[in-house]
């Protein structure tokens, strides 16, 4: 059931699900339209307040011929997967000879279940250095000036979108931010399950174990 909410080929779905976001900060700082459609941000029109230059708008956008990737999404639907196989791999009419099968087969579930989970609550952090170098700045049309940087991300069942600004004072680099984001409802099916499929693996290990 988990497996039919991802928005990519998954154990038997079709996957490629669009949905359209529109992101925004108060005050009108940034403003983002995006559309998702699978595993990567197809389209967006982005633009925001540019700190150093006051009323000046930076204006971008992504489409089709280079779409921002959310590695997260692609992440968390190998580990599902990967806990799926593990159970298909078991023949119907296996007969387990011990309990230690059993608990090296949860584990495996437990630890797959696990990281399908984290590779969608808890982002990797990145430097600015390493957004600015990433493959998907490069889906922005125009291109950005070499002081600003975006960024999109997944976080629990958010998606959330940043924009970065350097400045140099005094010497010293300083990181201005301003985010936004908005909430996906498939998002959310999918963690409540990862949840309860964690919790059922191990109240079935404790069971097993005693």
């Amino acid at each position: 059931e988990c497996a039919h909410r991802f928005p990519v080929p998954l154990y038997g779905n079709e996957g490629q699900k669009q949905d359209k976001f529109i992101l925004t900060s108060q005050p009108e700082q940034l403003k983002c339209i995006v559309t998702l459609t699978g595993d990567s941000i197809s389209h967006a029109d982005i633009s925001f307040k540019v700190l150093r230059q006051m009323h000046s708008i930076c204006r971008t956008s992504i489409n089709q011929d280079g779409p921002w990737k959310l590695q997260q999404i692609q992440d968390a639907a190998n580990h599902l997967q990967q806990a799926i196989g593990y159970i298909d791999n078991v023949d119907k009419h296996y007969v387990f000879r011990s309990s230690e099968e059993v608990l090296h087969i949860i584990q495996c579930l437990l630890g797959s279940l696990q990281r399908a989970r984290t590779a969608l609550v808890l982002p990797k952090k990145k430097t600015i250095d390493e957004l600015m170098k990433s493959r998907n700045m490069k889906a922005l049309s125009p291109n950005l000036p070499e002081d600003l940087a975006i960024s999109f991300y997944i976080q629990s069942h958010k998606l959330i979108f940043v924009a970065y600004q350097l400045s140099s004072v005094h010497g010293t680099m300083r990181i201005d931010s301003c985010q936004a984001d908005c909430a996906v409802p498939w998002l959310s099916d999918v963690l409540f399950m990862l949840t309860a499929a964690l919790h059922m693996c191990q109240q079935l290990k404790d069971k097993v174990r005693y």
